[in-house]
This record gives structure tokens, sequence and C-alpha cells, in this order.
């Protein structure tokens, strides 16, 4: 093995979650170019992970998540909030909640508005169809059919989601078909990436069938500490592995792929960043490049929890047990039921002011209570909506703690810290409070749990926020695209590492800015598009 990675690749893929997978998959193609994926965890295979269901008991498997936190948070009574990231091959995406959804148009537009040449909506549309084989919508043209991740709606929903629909509908807000076709502004079912009742990740779909070429090589449990670089050109990377340290050699391309957190954290441990900082925490400057780590931003929610007597959502409670065991029956026998979806069926996505030209805040319907601490599932019965803001300004840094590589960063979203990031969340509790005072749910004689009863004007709404709020795992922008021009930016519109040769970054790391919705769709369209880059490929 030494002697091969000595030799060297044509190209290095770190980092084996959605991205990576992708890129290994896409680049290993080429029968002629020899490729070599990274991965610092496992094989990120689990029960949990199959289970759609199962997210929760996903998240909390220590092998399965880095479990990061950020810093206390100022704006947020000083709390630390939870940065789930996954672990393993598929990264992420062996833990989120499957939400297959490709943001608003607009938001590719803005991208390229900004600096992002070659990212607007009309150019990257063809990337996200072509990862997609979707089973919902076959014919649509804003879908992909024969790519290799499967995609659909939920599937047998729960009959609160009906009433979520009606009731969006009663204030004047559509019911779609599908929120990733002409407009995405009303509520609708999700669309997710489950096949056959099991969790589809890239690393399923894509890099699994791959793994048969011999031109690609694949390592786990690999933690790459540094790229190597020889002036300012990157020419291999070290990594602790379960053989000791080891050196892989690149004859090509090294991209990282490793995502929002640890593709910044890795081009500092390599020297590439803030000056100052890195001098401050003992690591030689190889390149200056101020904007690594910087412009970090996330999605926030803060939920509304109802509780109720009547047993129709999911939940354990006596009443419930003949109809959970014959949940647990459908999925053992035929990957069926409940248990082949998650949880948040479906979701709105509302204009919360008219002059709006997007919808700024999703609302997320849940047809459950929130799970226990203690135990990763509801117990009894209710349902929630979480108003996410979409389009936060606030801007936070990822830092080195020390120039430990094993140290975990010090992740500090700075969120709320533009005071008008709540008011889209205050407008979002109202809207869920009106939604759950509809007569569609009437018959559920639910009773509000949080922010509770007392909890009427706007400034105890608002700091309901800042005692309850959590991000919703969607970090991006830490290694900025952007042009040359613009300090702050750390790659180019092509996804090269500024001043360095031979390096690139490809993951949400690079989102010029968060797109209003789930990520990791967009991750594997970057993928796609960073693939064809890479491979000298006409733009699709």
């Amino acid at each position: 093995m030494s002697a091969d990675l000595e030799q060297g690749f044509d190209a290095i893929v770190v980092g084996g979650g959605t991205a990576g997978c992708v890129l290994a998959a896409r680049l290993s193609e080429d029968a002629d170019r020899r490729v070599c994926l990274l991965e610092a965890g496992g094989s990120g295979r689990s029960a949990y992970v199959n289970i759609p269901a199962a997210i929760v008991m996903a998240q909390r498997t220590p092998r399965l998540n880095w479990g990061f936190q950020t810093v206390p948070q100022p704006h947020l009574n000083g709390r630390n909030i939870p940065v789930p990231r996954g672990r393993g091959l598929g990264g992420s995406s062996l833990i989120n909640g499957m939400v297959w959804f490709r943001g608003h148009p607009l938001d590719y537009d803005d991208w390229a508005r900004a600096g992002a040449t070659g990212w607007s909506f009309r150019e990257v549309l063809p990337y996200f169809l072509r990862s997609e084989d979707n089973g919902s919508f076959p014919d649509s043209p804003w879908h992909g059919r024969g790519g290799p991740i499967h995609v659909r709606n939920i599937t047998h929903p729960n009959r609160l989601n009906m009433a979520f629909f009606e009731a969006m509908q009663s204030l004047g807000y559509p019911l779609r078909a599908d929120l990733a076709g002409e407009d995405s502004e009303g509520a609708a079912l999700r669309q997710v990436s489950i096949r056959d009742g099991i969790r589809e990740t890239t690393a399923r779909a894509m890099l699994e069938p791959a793994r048969k070429r011999a031109n690609l090589t694949v390592i786990t449990d690999a933690r790459v500490t540094r790229v190597l670089l020889d002036g300012r050109r990157a020419i291999g990377v070290e990594a602790h592995s379960a053989q000791g340290m080891i050196t892989v050699k690149a004859r090509g391309e090294i991209v990282l792929a490793a995502g929002a957190i640890h593709s910044p954290q890795l081009l500092m441990l390599s020297g590439i960043g803030d000056g100052e900082h890195l001098r401050a925490v003992g690591v030689d400057v190889r390149h200056h490049l101020p904007g690594v780590g910087g412009n970090l931003h996330d999605h926030l929610a803060s939920p509304v929890h109802m509780a109720t007597r009547d047993a129709t959502s999911y939940g354990l409670s006596w009443r419930a047990m003949p109809r959970n065991l014959l949940n647990i029956a459908q999925y053992a026998l035929n990957r069926s039921g409940p248990m082949a979806n998650n949880i948040f069926e479906s979701a709105a996505f509302v204009r919360t002011l008219p002059h709006l030209d997007r919808p700024d805040v999703q609302l997320v319907f849940q047809s459950a209570r929130r799970p226990s601490p203690r135990l990763p599932f509801p117990v009894g019965h209710g349902y929630a909506i979480s108003p996410v803001g979409l389009y936060p300004r606030s801007r936070g840094t990822l830092r080195l703690a020390s120039a430990d590589p094993m140290a975990a960063p010090l992740i500090h979203p700075n969120l709320l810290s533009v005071a008008q990031d709540i008011e889209p969340l205050l407008r979002g509790l109202q809207l869920a409070r009106r939604v759950f005072a509809s007569p569609a749910f009437a018959a559920y004689r639910a009773q509000e749990t949080l922010p509770g009863p007392s909890v009427q004007d706007e400034a105890q709404l608002a700091e309901y926020v800042r005692a309850q709020a959590y991000t919703v795992h969607h970090p991006v922008s830490s290694c900025r695209m952007g042009r040359d021009d613009d300090a702050d930016a750390v790659v180019d519109a092509q996804l090269r590492v500024r001043g360095i040769q031979g390096l690139r970054v490809a993951d949400a790391s690079v989102f010029p800015s968060i797109i209003g919705g789930n990520t990791n769709a967009a991750v594997a369209m970057v993928a796609e598009k960073a693939a064809d880059m890479m491979r000298g490929r006409a733009a699709a």
C-alpha cells in the first residue's frame, strides 16, 4: 500500500462525505485516472443509518457523528449549539433528514452576481438533474431521471400532514405537488433520498458501484492532517491511519471535500489562512489567505411544540402500541410504513412579508413530539412546526483551537449577531401558531408546550428564540467562492484555492451564501460540477 501511495495519484479526494463520494465516483469513470479517496471515519454502515426513521439514533452514535458544538453564542444566551457532522463514508448524509431540495432558483443567480461565474440557476440545474433519479416526477423538466441518486416523495404520510395542508390553504398559502417545480412557495410533501425503504447516501448510490474499479483506492479511518506544499503547489497529503502516519502523493490535483468545518480547518493546519491567526496558534504560515474560516453561517430554527392525548401522531404510548408493532413488522417484512420515511414529512415555504422576491421562512412540520433527551424517539403524542430563517445576515468564523490536528476547531457562527435575523423567526412563530389555531387541527385538542401560552408579546417571543433556537445543521461558506479581487474569497469560480496550484475545495464551504433550504442536494451539485472541471469537460 505505501509504495502505491508514494507513486502518486492523478486525483486525491479528501473527505468521503456527500461531495467526496460524488467526486471519487465521477473522477474514476476515466479508466486512466488513478483516484484516491481518504475518509477520516469508517464505513458508515449501521442499521441506524439504513432505517430512515432512526435519524436521532444515528445522530447520537459517536462513530457516525463528530459531535461538534459552537463556542458560546453571545446572542443565544451564551449557549453552545450542537453542530452535528457525519463521520464515515457518506458524511453528513448518514445522519441528516434525507431531504432533497435545491433551494430557490434566485439563490444561484445571486451566486453568479456575487462573482461565482458559471453558477447561475440555468447553469447549475443540469448538474442537479444529472445526479437524480426521481421516482415521483419522472416526466418533469425540473427533475432528473436515470441518475444514481434515487429521490421520491414521502409515501403513506401521517394524516396530520393533511391537517397541516388544510390549515395552510385556509391561511391563503397554496398546496404544491412539487416544491422544486416552477414555484416553491406553498406547502407540500417533501422529497427525500430514500430507495426501497433505505436511506440513500452518495456513498451507497455512487461510491459503492465505483469501488469495483481498479483505478479507485478508498482508504477509511485515515484522518488527513495537512496538505503538503512545494512552494505554492499542493503535492500530497499526510494522514493518521490505522497503519500509522501515511503520505499520499499527488501527480495531479487535490480536492478538499471535507465539509464546511473540516475543509477550512485542514487549510489552516496546512498553513493556508489568516497569517495573524495561524501564527497565534503556532502554525507556520505558508500562504496568507484571510478568508479561510470566515463567512461561516447557518440556518436557525425555533419551534412551536404541541402535546395531545390523541394518538394520531408518531410516538410511544399504550394506545399506539398495536400500531407501532404493525409498523415494525411492515418495515421488517418489506421496508415499508412510517419507518421507511423521516418524521419531517412535509414543509411549507412562505414569504412572511409581501414585498419579498422569494420565501424567507421554511415551516417544517413534524408529526411527532420532540424526542426525549434520554430516549431517541418521542414518548407520548403531539406535533410541531419549526420555522427556519432562510437567509441569515449574521456571519461568523471557524478558527483553530491549537496546532494539534486532532483538536476540535472553534466554531463561532455568531448567530443572531445581526439584529434583523430574529425577525423572520418571530413572524414564523406567529404564523405557526395561526396554523395550529385553525379549524384543521381543532379535533386533536392539543396544548402548546413551547413557547407556551404565557409567551405572547414580541419581546417574550424574542427571548424564547434566544433561549431555545438551534441550527438545522447547514453550515456553509467557510471557504467562500468569489472574484479574484474579493479579499474574503478563498476559491475562484473554478473552485481553485487562490494562490495555490493543484488544490481545490468542493463542498458546502464554497457556497457564496446559504441557499433557501436544505443543503445536501446542492452539495452533490457542487461536486458534480467540480468533477467536470477537474476532468476538463464542458459544462453540462
